[in-house]
């Protein structure tokens, strides 16, 4: 294979091909060096918090919608067939829990 380039051609593609390089190991060295590392790392893990953070409110949002839901109606009115069943509970709970602690006192 010939080659039909003037060593001026010749020399302006040397040169040409070690700006390229050049730049290429700069790129190589931005990205290897450890601050850059430890700052990508720092990156992956913020995204990944904030990723997991969207998701638990997304998620408790929706378990507290479905709570609402199962205590207050539509019009927003509470349902009182399954609050005061659950009022009930809470109070025998709060009262059983009283006279246990009275007992261990006295």
């Amino acid at each position: 294979m010939s080659d039909s380039r003037t060593p001026a051609q010749i020399e302006a593609d040397i040169v040409r091909r070690r700006g390229q390089l050049a730049e290429t190991l700069d790129e190589i060295g931005v990205r290897v060096h450890p601050k850059t590392i430890v700052g990508d790392a720092k990156a992956k893990v913020a995204s990944s918090v904030d990723q997991t953070a969207g998701r638990a409110f997304v998620a408790v949002n929706r378990a507290v919608a479905g709570l609402r839901a199962q205590f207050v109606g539509m019009d927003g009115a509470p349902r009182l067939e399954r609050v005061v069943p659950v009022a009930l509970l809470a109070v025998g709970v709060v009262g059983l829990y009283a006279m246990s602690a009275r007992r261990r006192r006295g």
